[in-house]
């Protein structure tokens, strides 16, 4: 049952590695397609770094679901779960104070220079 878990979750974990690297290509493609400016480039950066965070995320609950899948009764299941949530949600915190800060930055290099 484990072994079959732990198959589970890799596959899982190829299936969604594919589908963001289709999703990076896509807004490659478009970024490329529009006009390089200040603007663009302020929002490029805020997508690059979100879809890095996505990435680290999907890594982290993946991490989670193999520490599951090799949890030897509840109490271990309950304690790799809480350990978990704690960490995403100071992980969550600080990824989007920096995308409030990237967006900020990029909201304002679409202001009119005078």
């Amino acid at each position: 049952m484990r072994e079959l878990a732990e198959n589970n979750v890799e596959q899982a974990r190829a299936a969604y590695a594919q589908f963001m690297d289709a999703v990076a290509q896509a807004a490659n493609l478009w970024f490329g397609a529009v006009p390089a400016n200040e603007m663009t480039s302020g929002f490029k950066t805020v997508h690059e770094r979100g879809m890095r965070f996505a990435k680290q995320n999907t890594d982290s609950c993946f991490a989670l679901a193999g520490e599951l899948a090799n949890a030897k009764d509840l109490p271990d299941v309950l304690a790799i779960q809480s350990r978990y949530a704690q960490v995403q949600m100071q992980t969550y915190a600080l990824q989007a104070q920096e995308l409030g800060r990237l967006m900020a930055d990029a909201a304002q290099g679409m202001q009119p220079r005078i």
